[in-house]
């Protein structure tokens, strides 16, 4: 591997192209085409993979869907990704969809993943009890950078944290 940032072939927002990649390796984006297949229509853009690609753009610190085009841009490494209009059509054509088919695509996936891990997912401990294994606790942790301004009177914006809160925040999701 060689790290570069000049020359030909350079792509930004690498790790996000890994995100894609996974979610092609773990079967995601064939689920949810599967999921979004409608009879007799042959979209120009997978819709599977057009949702795949939203989500990537929006690991990539996309805030719009004209951000879409940060992934066109790379065409050479992911190939043909929508445009803006075409990732508006399927946001469209997902809100007629059935949200449990979406679901479901999605529990298959995860469902897929998990089954790779050696001894299935391991269960969780919380206060020192365990959960039941089809809980997964996920550990949401945040860092508040400090930004300096020149302007006048300006003041931190946030208030330090007592020693006595906790700096993790715990979210548990059903496995299925």
């Amino acid at each position: 591997m060689a790290v570069s940032g000049d020359g030909s072939g350079v792509v930004a927002h690498a790790g996000s192209v890994a995100v894609r990649l996974l979610a092609d390796r773990v079967g995601l984006t064939e689920t949810l085409s599967t999921a979004l297949a409608r009879r007799g229509f042959v979209p120009g853009h997978d819709r599977g993979r057009v949702l795949v690609d939203v989500a990537t753009m929006l690991v990539a610190g996309g805030e719009a869907i004209s951000d879409i085009d940060t992934l066109r841009h790379h065409d050479h490494v992911l190939g043909p990704v929508a445009s803006p209009a075409t990732v508006w059509r399927a946001l469209d054509e997902l809100a007629d969809t059935s949200a449990t088919r979406v679901a479901a695509a999605r529990a298959k996936a995860r469902a897929r993943v998990w089954g790779l891990l050696p001894g299935g997912l391991p269960a969780a401990r919380v206060a020192d009890s365990t959960l039941p294994k089809d809980l997964v606790v996920l550990d949401v942790d945040a860092t508040i950078v400090i930004a300096h301004s020149e302007k006048e009177h300006a003041a931190r914006t946030f208030k330090p944290r007592s020693t006595d809160e906790p700096s993790v925040v715990g979210v548990m999701l059903s496995a299925g």
